[in-house]
């Protein structure tokens, strides 16, 4: 396995894989790397001939108040677990490399960067969009792999492809949790114990919504109340958002109807975390 630094050695590496006719797969992170990372880096190894993992601190999507000096940076532990997994390069570029000097290109979406997580951290999307757009035009894959549990950005992910004519497949993979349900995310490593138990009101939520709505409940309101009731009936919770969303516009809906989102963002002490369910009917 490789770890390139650059651009031009990632796209020179790329090149040589497409002139051999192989398919490339695209794994983006931030690094942090745990059991959700490692099933989308299954998941390409399946699917693709060559795999690519990103590991990029991208300081763009970070508001000025938020976690981007204290975010865990490990790559040798990350090149250690993209090996195990069978990842053939990561793409692992400095700052400098991916934003040089007179840096002053980005993309933009609009309508579905307005509620969720795009309302609570401005510019947030337009940071991600631009990250992303970048590693497409550098790596050029085939198939690029993101995690349910971050489904707004998903959601926009998918349309900004659609829209922009990329050619390239986004391919979503279920949301992968710990034994008692927590999400996994690289931000569960700031949790203190006390936090990491107060933690699970997040899933405690997800799943009654779940299954509220599994059981024929229709009424956004409803199901938004009995989730922000459970969390709020935990001391060390502080919510963001609780919020029901059109799967497709993540715009807010009164009435959860094909497909709907239900998301929240909760602090738990200084850490906010993120979970969600996605309803489409027929399942």
């Amino acid at each position: 396995m490789q770890i390139i630094e650059t651009v031009e050695a990632m796209k020179a590496q790329v090149a040589a894989w497409k002139s051999e006719g192989l398919t490339v797969g695209l794994v983006p992170t931030m690094g942090s790397l745990h059991e959700g990372h490692e099933s989308l880096m299954d998941a390409a190894r399946a699917a693709c001939d060559k795999v690519v993992a990103s590991v990029f601190v991208n300081p763009i999507q970070f508001g000025p108040d938020e976690d981007y000096d204290a975010y865990p940076r490990d790559i040798e532990r990350d090149a250690a677990i993209c090996e195990r997994h069978g990842v053939d390069a990561v793409f692992h570029p400095s700052v400098e490399e991916m934003y040089g000097p007179a840096y002053n290109t980005y993309v933009v979406m609009e309508t579905l960067t307005d509620a969720l997580c795009g309302a609570s951290r401005p510019g947030h999307f337009r940071g991600v969009c631009t990250v992303v757009t970048k590693l497409f035009n550098i790596v050029q894959p085939d198939r690029a792999f993101f995690g349910q549990k971050d489904a707004q950005q998903l959601a926009i992910i998918k349309r900004m492809v659609a829209d922009l004519n990329m050619n390239v497949k986004v391919v979503g993979c279920p949301i992968v949790r710990e034994d008692d349900g927590l999400a996994k995310s690289s931000r569960n490593v700031y949790l203190s114990p006390e936090e990491r138990q107060a933690a699970l009101v997040l899933s405690r939520a997800i799943r009654a919504g779940e299954e509220a709505v599994r059981g024929g409940e229709r009424d956004a309101a409803v199901v938004k109340a009995l989730m922000t009731g459970i969390i709020e009936a935990e001391p060390a919770a502080r919510i963001d958002y609780v919020e029901v969303v059109d799967g497709a516009t993540m715009q807010p809906t009164d009435r959860i109807g094909e497909s709907a989102l239900a998301a929240l963002a909760v602090y738990i002490g200084t850490t906010r975390l993120i979970d969600n369910f996605l309803y489409e009917e027929g399942e």
